[in-house]
């Protein structure tokens, strides 16, 4: 494993991004963070600062949080953007702020792994908000996971995946696929 993450200096983006999707294949469950503690804790203050730009819809938050790079990429139920202005505007402006009057993101659980400069995060989150069209609360929990990449000025967000948590009875089997 340590020999695969041994990439060239100045590799793709993309690649590094896809080196870490394979690592998410072992079980990881349970286990704590991993990585310089600096490196670990920028990435913690990251994650807080992704779930104050989700509860305040700021777009400007937003741009200081993620790259810039045009490979950057949010997986979500209802779709998936690619580049950071397609992220901003679906899931920041139009997603968080034109669908809900108020919301607020929960993290729970955050595990960091660090591999020189890249990283990613796994947590567990909760999810209110209230609609802006009626008024009607909304609840939802999920897991996400969020992949960074270390650039001149410090740590920044290349990709998100989150999803719904996993269905619990036998009768739910299939569902999702």
């Amino acid at each position: 494993m340590e020999k695969m993450l041994h990439r060239p200096a100045g590799g793709p983006l993309l690649f590094r991004c896809a080196v870490l999707a394979a690592a998410f294949s072992l079980n990881l469950t349970g286990q704590t963070s991993s990585g310089p503690r600096a490196d670990v804790d920028s990435i913690r203050r990251l994650i807080a600062e992704y779930a104050r730009a989700v509860d305040t819809a700021d777009v400007a938050l937003v741009k200081q949080i993620w790259s810039n790079s045009p490979e950057v990429s949010f997986i979500h139920p209802l779709g998936h953007e690619h580049g950071l202005d397609q992220i901003a505007q679906n899931v920041f402006q139009h997603l968080m702020g034109d669908t809900f009057s108020e919301r607020k993101l929960t993290v729970k659980d955050p595990s960091i792994h660090v591999y020189g400069d890249t990283a990613w995060a796994e947590f567990y989150w909760d999810f209110a908000a209230k609609r802006r069209k009626d008024g009607g609360a909304v609840a939802t929990q999920g897991r996400e996971t969020q992949i960074y990449h270390k650039e001149p000025g410090g740590w920044r967000l290349v990709h998100v995946h989150y999803s719904g948590m996993p269905f619990k009875s036998s009768s739910d089997a299939g569902k999702g696929f």
